[in-house]
This record gives structure tokens, C-alpha cells and sequence, in this order.
């Protein structure tokens, strides 16, 4: 939406009091307007207290008060600009409500009575967190830094990895009403061009008040699909895993106000990557990914496997007759694993929102109390627990928070049909899965890529954690303009 342009008014007084009632001066306390006058003209500052620099402040000022009349002549502007005020962040802007959105987000507005335009002094600071390793994407070796809240932090975290002259990092602006800064990040030389003009067109297309919940409510506009419980995008907190994918040709999405950086296009096998694969020996981190691979495909096949045994034992093949029940207790095993299922996610939400130092408590009375009583009353089978076991354990070793949730609702699913046609609603609910997922892409890439379309080369780097020495060309899902390293 076109926003309203409001140029400067012929005389001083006048645009001071445009910018001080716009920005309701009066009625919020944390909005400061400093009257001052320096070498002779009147000036006014417009700040948030809080996001500006005191130091820096401090320091203009009192070269400001140093000033003499003829100091200023014969062209304000230029000598103020070039010579007067020390410092690297400086613009010029003559649309007042540009100004009052500027000052909210940080800046400072000088207004020199005379001059036809206001001083732009970004001399601001947020309050941020030191970087720490993100709680998700924890390695045994590696760097222990990760992005923050701040959007210029994040920057910096990503060039000091990427020290390209092609990086490019455009800045924008979405929301009508609180103006978020983002940063679409990408390397010039590799990425497609193409594809990165339609990300920055659907940013461009958001028209919304606000976003509340950062990356979580852009992701919402330009995915699209807002019933597909199966992320289209991949987040990180991890710088270094932000520049590999830079370099592969992926672009980023960096939203001030939110430590994860969303990275475009993903497929679904981004989301089982892991920094850990990388930081260990190949045969070692091909055998973490296998391992991964098992315990995601266990998370999301043995209950409604097991239940189709138990249902129908006549299927297990001789040898292993001893899987299923020996007493399926009181309660009907598919409600078993239902309420189950319903147990383990208030488990997870009790965790949440429990203080540190009352969690392990949680898990205490969970594991104990409410399980072994459980069992003992005959509400729950000891098999029923094993296999949910299992099946939590492969939640949990999901590289991807929302993909281990999207898994989650896949195996209710597959229960559900299981539970209604037995053999044929198990094969059937999976070939509908896999159909589902080939059907679904991002940004115009196909989600199941390299499996289906199927490539060779890529297929195997994704199966084996193929040596980085050896990883000879970029991705071709991406399409890059210099697909050899």
C-alpha cells in the first residue's frame, strides 16, 4: 500500500509541531522532543529514549554548542552534513511522515530551522542478548555463537562467515503499522536471479498491521497452504548454517525482533540436516544421518505398524510372533495410543511452560507416578508404552521442530486409517502421504527433491553425507548461475 508523503512546510515552527503531534509527543513518556539552539538557529531533536546512543548524543551536541554563526554559512545543510557532525550514519529526508516512522524505529531527527530537510542521525542501539548456541541446533564441536533479536547483529554474524563482495543484503520494510525491518540475504553471483525477484515481490505483497510473531507471520503469507502442517521454509539460528546454504545458492529472510533466520527454498530432506553430521569425520557423520534417518522413519511408521500386528497377527511373518500384546487391558488399544499421544504433547507443553529448575520434577512425576500407575491399573498395555517410547525418541531426534510436529500428526493419521481398514488404510494412508508430499513445493521448488524428481548425485549426498571435498556442484534445484564451486 502506497504510504502518504507530507513535504516540508515553508516555516520551522510548523514542521516541528507536524512531527511532535504526529508522534504524540504529549501522551507517550518515552518520546523525547529537545528544543536546543546552536550557532544561531533554532534546532529540535526528536528521539525514543532508550534506543538512542547517550555517548554518541552527548558527543554531537557539544560540538553543536561550539558552533558560531558563520560557521553555517553560506550553506547550512553541507556544513552541518560534511563537517559538523561527526559521525558514519547520516541522511537527508523532506517527507515528514517518513521521518516520525524513522524516528520509531531508532534514529534521530534533527530539524535546523532554514534548511528545507531533516538530519537522519542513526545513532541507535536496541537491547540485545549476547549471541549463545541455540538450544536446538546444539554441536559437540563447533561455534557457540548464534543470531540474536537484532537484526544488525545477525548481519554481522552472516558476513563475518561470508566475506564475498557478490553477498547482498536488501533491506525492507513490512507492516503498515509496526514497520519491521527484514534483510533478504543472498549471494548475487549464484543465487537466480528469478527467484529471488518473486521472494522480494511476495514480501512486497504483505499487507498487514504488524508482525507479531516475526518469521512465523511472513511465513504464513508466502507459503501459502495454510492447512499443510509440513514447513516450506527452514529455519536456523546458526550462522554457519545460514552461509552454507548462501553458498549453495539459497536466499535468507532475516526479521528483526526474531533470532531465526528463515532460509528459502527448503525440501523435505533440509529439514534432516544437522551442523553435528558436518562437524565430525564423513563415515562418522553418514552414520549419525543414517542413524537420523531410522529414527525419524520409526517415529512416524512403528505405532500404526505395530497396531496393524496386533490387530491382525495373521501378517507377522514366523519368528516374530512374540510382537503384540499379551493383555491388551481395559481400554481399547487404538484409544490407548490416542490418549498416549495425548499425554506425550501435554507432557511437552507442561515442560514448556515449567521454570527450570521445577522440570526435572515434571518428568519425575510423568515417568513414575503417572506411568507405572497407568500401566499397574491396566489403562496402558507395557508394549503400548515401548513402541510410543520410540516413537517419542524419533520425535525428539528431528533436526526440525516443525517438521518432528508435522511427523506427529502423520502417525495419528496413519493410525486413524489403520484403525478403520487395517492392511489396505495402512498402505493406502502412506501412498496418499507420499503423494501428498510430491504434489507440494517451495517457491516453485519440488519438495521431495532429489527423491522425486529423482538425481543420482544429489540423492546420495543426502543418503550419505557425501565428503565436502567431493561435493563438486551446487545444488541444481536451485538453478544457480555458477553451479561449480
Amino acid at each position: 500500500m502506497e504510504k502518504e508523503k507530507q513535504q516540508m512546510f515553508p516555516t520551522y515552527s510548523k514542521n516541528v509541531s507536524y512531527i511532535h503531534d504526529r508522534l504524540g509527543i504529549d501522551d507517550n513518556f518515552d518520546l523525547i522532543h529537545l528544543d536546543v539552539e546552536y550557532a544561531g538557529k533554532n534546532m529540535a531533536m526528536f528521539f525514543v529514549d532508550g534506543f538512542v546512543k547517550d555517548d554518541i548524543m552527548h558527543l554531537l551536541m557539544k560540538l553543536l554548542a561550539k558552533l558560531e554563526p558563520k560557521d553555517l554559512e553560506p550553506d547550512p545543510l553541507t556544513k552541518l552534513i560534511k563537517r559538523y557532525l561527526p559521525y558514519v550514519e547520516l541522511d537527508m529526508v523532506d517527507d515528514l511522515n517518513q521521518v516520525t516512522d524513522l524516528v520509531l524505529s531508532g534514529p534521530t531527527a534533527l530539524l535546523v530551522e532554514g534548511i528545507d530537510k531533516v538530519i537522519i542521525i542513526d545513532a541507535r542501539t536496541y537491547p540485545v542478548r549476547s549471541p549463545g548456541e541455540p538450544d536446538l541446533e546444539r554441536v559437540v564441536r563447533g561455534s557457540r555463537d548464534g543470531y540474536v533479536e537484532t537484526i544488525v547483529f545477525n548481519t554481522a554474524l552472516t558476513r563475518r562467515r561470508v566475506r564475498d563482495r557478490s553477498l547482498r543484503m536488501e533491506y525492507m520494510q513490512i507492516g503498515r503499522r509496526s514497520k519491521t525491518d527484514i534483510c533478504v540475504c543472498y549471494m548475487k553471483d549464484i543465487a537466480e536471479e528469478e527467484r529471488i525477484k518473486e521472494l522480494k515481490e511476495s514480501l512486497k505483497m504483505i499487507d498487514t498491521d504488524g508482525l507479531p510473531m516475526a518469521e512465523k507471520t511472513i511465513e504464513e503469507f508466502i507459503s501459502g497452504r495454510h492447512w499443510n502442517p509440513f514447513p516450506t521454509v527452514r529455519y536456523t539460528e546458526r550462522p554457519d548454517t545460514a552461509a552454507t546454504h548462501l553458498y549453495e545458492g539459497h536466499a535468507l529472510i532475516i526479521i528483526d525482533g526474531s533470532p531465526s533466520v528463515m532460509i528459502t527454498p527448503s525440501t523435505y530432506w533440509h529439514h534432516l540436516q544437522h551442523a553435528e553430521e558436518y562437524r565430525q569425520k564423513p563415515l562418522v557423520g553418514a552414520y549419525l544421518r543414517m542413524v537420523r534417518f531410522f529414527a525419524v522413519l520409526a517415529s512416524i511408521f512403528i505405532l500404526p505398524l505395530y497396531y496393524l500386528f496386533s490387530i491382525n497377527p495373521d501378517l507377522l511373518p514366523q519368528g516374530l510372533e512374540y510382537i503384540g500384546p499379551n493383555d491388551y487391558g481395559m481400554v481399547p488399544l487404538l484409544l490407548q495410543f490416542i490418549l498416549a499421544e495425548l499425554g506425550i504433547d501435554m507432557l511437552r507443553m507442561a515442560a514448556i511452560h515449567t521454570p527450570t529448575s521445577l522440570a526435572t520434577a515434571i518428568g519425575l512425576v510423568a515417568a513414575i507416578l503417572i506411568g507405572q500407575v497407568a500401566i499397574e491399573v491396566g489403562l496402558f498395555s507395557y508394549e503400548v508404552i515401548l513402541y510410543l517410547a520410540i516413537a517419542a525418541i524419533g520425535t525428539y531426534a528431528t533436526p526440525s521442530y516443525e517438521l518432528s510436529l508435522a511427523n506427529r500428526l502423520v502417525r495419528i493419521y496413519l493410525l486413524l486409517t489403520t484403525a478403520m481398514f487395517g492392511i489396505i488404510g495402512y498402505i493406502a494412508g502412506i501412498t496418499i502421504w507420499v503423494i501428498y508430499l510430491t504434489r507440494m513445493s517451495s517457491f516453485q521448488s519440488p519438495y521431495l527433491w532429489p527423491f522425486i524428481p529423482f538425481s543420482y548425485r544429489a540423492f546420495r549426498d543426502v543418503l550419505l553425507r557425501s565428503p565436502i571435498p567431493l561435493k563438486s556442484k551446487r545444488p541444481k534445484l536451485l538453478h544457480p548461475q555458477d553451479p561449480d564451486r
